[in-house]
């Protein structure tokens, strides 16, 4: 990863970390929880090896980028006013969008409040629903409650303080693996009282053959500095982003052409009612400019990297095409 550049940028009122290789049209990748810049590592030099200027931020609160301490520093505006300024930063008007998990939620956000400055969205993962604006009176917990049905689940995310605790008290290696390499599907949750085995009952001894020891010590390394509760705010906010969201209630996406990709076994495209959101109409209803959906059989969740070269070549021929 030696040929990827690294610089730091002003952007909103912090200093972010921004990794980019290439010349040619951005393609701007938003990576998501708990994730970095690093997740895009394939990516960035199959894109930047094809014609394009590859750019991928840390995002607030992650690897190298600051990280406010205020949990309502966290909201979808203050996200999105951070990308709009890295895309003033690098002197274009326009990006080609590639986003996964939270990364995705920011993505829809933008092509929202500014397709103005989007090409075209490929979706890693998370598709419109269910997270923007879509009843500004719905309780984080309700939602939450309905989907997982564990209130002490999502009263662990909103309480600061509370889920960093659980997590300090589980290696940070074991806790990114644990992570990166579950294949259980359905929404994720955690058992009661303490971090237990989190995401995966089932962390293998050794990893899977598209994630090295040195990718892992890079996450490790990076997380043990910062901590999760700049991620962990991201979800501390969905009750507040609801309320400022209110004005684009039944708004879709009418005017960034866009492509979604998800693993067969991801878990929320396992999560309920998700597969009948996508393939029954009502994900092309609220995305009328819903060109593709991608189903890559037996991958799950971190498609980006499990499936890297699959994804790179979905990239390419979609973004070709503007």
């Amino acid at each position: 990863m030696e040929s990827i550049e690294h610089r730091t940028v002003e952007v909103n009122g912090i200093k972010m970390h921004v990794a980019e290789k290439g010349e040619g049209a951005v393609v701007l990748f938003l990576h998501g929880f708990p994730e970095l810049w690093y997740s895009w590592r394939h990516q960035i030099l199959a894109l930047s090896s094809l014609g394009y200027r590859a750019v991928a931020p840390d995002l607030r609160g992650y690897g190298d980028t600051e990280a406010p301490s205020t949990v309502n520093s966290y909201t979808c505006f203050h996200l999105v006013g951070d990308i709009i300024a890295l895309i003033d930063s690098l002197g274009v008007d326009k990006v080609f969008l590639v986003a996964h998990d939270w990364g995705a939620i920011i993505g829809w956000y933008l092509c929202l409040f500014r397709p103005d400055r989007i090409k075209a969205y490929v979706c890693l993962s998370v598709p419109f629903r269910p997270f923007l604006g879509r009843n500004p009176k719905q309780k984080t917990v309700d939602f939450f409650h309905s989907l997982y049905g564990d209130d002490y689940y999502i009263c662990r995310f909103q309480e600061p303080g509370k889920m960093e605790a659980e997590m300090a008290g589980v290696d940070t290696a074991y806790l990114m693996k644990n992570i990166l390499t579950t294949r259980k599907t359905g929404p994720p949750t955690f058992p009661k009282g303490e971090y237990g085995t989190g995401f995966n009952p089932v962390t293998p001894d050794t990893l899977p053959s598209w994630i090295s020891q040195e990718d892992l010590d890079y996450y490790v390394t990076k997380f043990n500095k910062t901590g999760f509760s700049g991620g962990l705010n991201y979800y501390r906010n969905l009750n507040l982003n609801w309320e400022l969201t209110a004005p684009w209630t039944g708004a879709g996406i009418v005017d960034v052409p866009v492509k979604f990709i998800t693993g067969g076994v991801d878990l929320v495209y396992t999560s309920p009612g998700m597969k009948e959101y996508i393939h029954n109409g009502g994900f092309k209803k609220d995305v009328p400019t819903l060109e593709e959906v991608v189903v890559q059989e037996g991958v799950a969740h971190f498609n980006n990297q499990e499936a890297a070269e699959d994804v790179s070549n979905h990239i390419y021929d979609f973004i070709k095409k503007f």
